[in-house]
This record gives structure tokens, C-alpha cells and sequence, in this order.
């Protein structure tokens, strides 16, 4: 594409305001449009940027702005409900220069990286819901629901595992799959564990999953991830209270070893569950002119700890195809190819992660014998290079 191509990127997340700083970085300028009026926090809600994730934000020169609001994590120790050590595993590599991954609060990267985009003079704009797409002729069109519209030559969906825009490319595209985990999340203070800063600690309880990391100031943030067969109405987990999942959360982990009851009893802000959903295989990601990329795209369930890092390596994937190639057409088709093995390997593995989770019984047992000589198996692994040391090069073309 020329240098004087106009995109518009719809959703201000993790994914749009990198999406946005790639493109600029292609010579393409773009509008970014957000339906909520901002990005707020979510209560209790973090996630890992893996050393991919990280490394693919150098190249936006936004690694510094992103890593700033989070700290260093780099193993995990897994434990089972009785209180055995069942073995470690990476949360992320670290590369010969240093480079590592980071957890860090979902409203603090947002914000990050949006700031980033406006450094940059990209423009953002809120309360945009998008109701409509049109290709029209050598372009495409934009509807928002306050009766606005807007033109450009692509349009590029950022707009998460919900989208609008996968809709408008193919209308019988597959809606997100439930992944069978309700998962809540809180940060405590006061609460002494037995953990050092930056490694994760997961504990395979007997009804739930619980995960919990150490803030180099002494924070706790910590996880639940709770085993539900059916799939919960959307939006009825908004309608449980705090209290009620506070003593429901007691129950699950009473009699597990570990620090989770004393943890979720400390927690003092609201707790906010949501069911976890996954999009593995999308038919179709993009039309001549239009095109969805991370969650939009390829929605990982939390496991994985990948769904901001492959997000980020999107935007710089696409970025570089429509500045190598001629028309939006064949950039579109060349990140496909280039992204789909990668993000529906890591999709897979993150599902049998879940099934782990919410083994029980017969299954638990079994799990936890073999789950030591798995990680042996699979320590420093061509599968931990692949995945961690994943590398786009800008330069080449």
C-alpha cells in the first residue's frame, strides 16, 4: 500500500492502539475508534506479557511504556491441592539480552498503550459503536450508532472476541466457545504468603484452580478459576455479589493447602467474575478490505498467558505485510497465512490446559502423577523457543 493509505481501526483495547502504532510506523495513518467513552480498569483483572509480547512492542518503541506498569515474572510453581510440589514451568523465557515477560493489571496496559498511540498524534476517538461496514468501491465505510460515519481505504477489526467487525466479514462466522471456567481476580495486601516477587504459584485445589503472584511491593494478585459445566446468561454474573462469590470461593478452596481462603477473605474491592470464552478456528479473517486481528481474530482463554502478546504480534505482522505489499487483498492474505498455525497451536495448548483445571476425581489423581514428568518433558523445549522466542523481523522484507 502507499504511504498516503488511511485505515480505520476499530476498538481502543490492547489490540487497537498497537494496531494503530504499527500502521503508523507502515506509513499508513489511521483513525481508532472505541465504543465505551474510555478504557476502564477491571477490577481485579491482569494478564502476562510474554517475552514474545514484549519484543514485538520494541519494535513499536513501546516496550518501555508497557513494561513500565508491570514487574518481571518468568516461572510458575505448581502445587496440588494437598500442599505437593508438583513441578515448575516457564510463564515466559528470557532472551540473551535480558528480556523477559511481565505481569502487569489489564486497565494499566490499556492505558498504556493508548497513551502511546496519542504520543504518537493518532487520533481516538470514544463512543463509537460501530453498526455497520460497506465496501465501497477502492474502500470502506464505517456506521457508528450516533449516526456518523466514516471512510477510509481499510478497515481493521481490533474490537475483541465479541466483534462487529467478524461479523460484517462473514456473517456466518462462529461465535465464541464457552471453555467450562467462571475466573475471578483480586489484589490483597497485608496478607503474608510464602512466595517470593515474580513467580506465579497455581494450585491445582480439589474443586478449583487458584493462582496467585507477589508484586515486588508486597502485593498479592491471585486468581480463581472455577469449574461450571453449563454457560452461564450473558451478563447474569454481573447480577451475583461480591459476598456471594466471596463465600462461594470460601467453600471451593476450604480444604485445599495454600493461601486462597485467607486471600479471598482479604480482598475489600468488589469481586467481578466473567465465564471464559475461547475462538479457536475462524473460518475467515478478512475480505479485500477489511480484516480482524487478536481477540477479533483468535481469542485464547487466560491459560494460555498469550492473548496480549499474540495481539501485539498481530499488529506487527499486518503492519509489515501492507507496507511489503501491493494491495490490501494480498497483505491480508499473507498475515493470515502467516499467523494462523502460530495462534491456533497456542489456542489448542491453552485448551488442555483448561481441561487440567477442572479435572476431578480419578482424573485429579492421574493429573497430578503425571504432571511432573510432563514439565520435564517439555523444559526447554523447541516448543518453549517457538512460543517465547517468536521474533518479527521490521527490517526484512
Amino acid at each position: 500500500m502507499t504511504k498516503s493509505s488511511t485505515a480505520l481501526v476499530i476498538g481502543c483495547g490492547i489490540a487497537g492502539p498497537a494496531a494503530a502504532v504499527a500502521l503508523q510506523k507502515a506509513g499508513i495513518s489511521s483513525v481508532v475508534y472505541e465504543q465505551h467513552p474510555g478504557s476502564a480498569p477491571e477490577a481485579g483483572s491482569f494478564l502476562t506479557l510474554a517475552t514474545n509480547g514484549v519484543d514485538a512492542l520494541r519494535t513499536l518503541d513501546a516496550d518501555k511504556a508497557a513494561t513500565s506498569v508491570g514487574f518481571q515474572t518468568t516461572g510458575i510453581v505448581l502445587w496440588s491441592g494437598t500442599g505437593k510440589r508438583l513441578g515448575t514451568a516457564e510463564v515466559s523465557m528470557t532472551l540473551p539480552d535480558g528480556t523477559t515477560g511481565y505481569t502487569m493489571k489489564r486497565g494499566d496496559l490499556y492505558s498504556a498503550l493508548r497513551a502511546t498511540a496519542e504520543l504518537h498524534g493518532i487520533r481516538v476517538e470514544g463512543t463509537k459503536q460501530l453498526v455497520g461496514v460497506t465496501e465501497v468501491g477502492a474502500g470502506v465505510r464505517a456506521d457508528f450508532s450516533d449516526g456518523s460515519r466514516a471512510d477510509a481505504d481499510i478497515l481493521v477489526g481490533c474490537d475483541g472476541a465479541y466483534s462487529t467487525v467478524r461479523g460484517a466479514i462473514d456473517s456466518n462466522a462462529p461465535a465464541p466457545k464457552y471453555a467450562g471456567l467462571v475466573n475471578l481476580g483480586g489484589f490483597v495486601r497485608g496478607v503474608p504468603v510464602d512466595a517470593a516477587p515474580g513467580t506465579y504459584h497455581m494450585i491445582f485445589g480439589k474443586q478449583a484452580f487458584f493462582g496467585f503472584a507477589v508484586a515486588p511491593d508486597g502485593e498479592v494478585w491471585w486468581f480463581a478459576n472455577v469449574p461450571q459445566a453449563t454457560e452461564p446468561e450473558r451478563g447474569s454474573l454481573a447480577l451475583i455479589s461480591g459476598d456471594v462469590w466471596r463465600q462461594q470461593l470460601r467453600e471451593l478452596f476450604a480444604d485445599d493447602a495454600g493461601p486462597a481462603v485467607p486471600l479471598i477473605e482479604a480482598t475489600s474491592h468488589e469481586l467481578r467474575a466473567n465465564a471464559v470464552h475461547t475462538l479457536g478456528h475462524l473460518p475467515r479473517w478478512h475480505t479485500d478490505r477489511m480484516v480482524v486481528m487478536g481477540d477479533a481474530a483468535h481469542a485464547p482463554s487466560p491459560s494460555s498467558g498469550q492473548g496480549a502478546s499474540l495481539a501485539i504480534e498481530d499488529a506487527v505482522e499486518l503492519a509489515k505485510d501492507l507496507r511489503d505489499l501491493p494491495g490490501p487483498a494480498e497483505a491480508f492474505a499473507a498475515f493470515e497465512r502467516a499467523r494462523r498455525p502460530r495462534v491456533e497451536r497456542v489456542i489448542k495448548q491453552a485448551a488442555r490446559v483448561n481441561n487440567s483445571k477442572a479435572a476431578t476425581g480419578a482424573g485429579r489423581a492421574l493429573r497430578d502423577a503425571m504432571l511432573p514428568v510432563v514439565l520435564k518433558l517439555v523444559a526447554n523445549t523447541k516448543h518453549s523457543r517457538q512460543l517465547y522466542g517468536h521474533h518479527i523481523d521490521w527490517d526484512r522484507g
